[in-house]
């Protein structure tokens, strides 16, 4: 699966607590996207087996709202986002200064 910037704010969110289950309005809050950006990727995460989301139990009349999705990284999920996040993390991070000659008089 390809990591990109908006998958790589989620997968940290959900690594903070990896028993913890998210909810989508929860996520939207917690990295400020909209429901069309967010949603999207949810989807290709459990696609993809990363993810892994279920309907809370009970009736929206009793709940007084609509039943939450709540979502939580599998297994597979866990080790696969450590690892990208892993490699995203080197390739941002800044290289060593190169070695060059000094100048001036000698």
């Amino acid at each position: 699966m390809r990591v990109t910037l908006g998958v790589a704010v989620v997968l940290r969110i959900f690594l903070d607590d990896v028993a913890q289950p998210r909810y989508g309005y929860e996520l939207m809050q917690r990295t400020g996207f909209a429901s069309g950006k967010l949603y999207p990727i949810l989807a290709r995460l459990e696609a993809s087996g990363w993810l892994e989301g279920e309907f809370e139990a009970g009736d929206p009349a009793t709940l007084g709202r609509p039943q939450r999705r709540w979502y939580r990284l599998t297994d597979h999920g866990v080790a696969s986002a450590r690892h990208e996040l892993a490699r995203l993390h080197a390739q941002l991070s800044p290289s060593p200064a190169p070695l060059r000659p000094q100048v001036g008089p000698a």
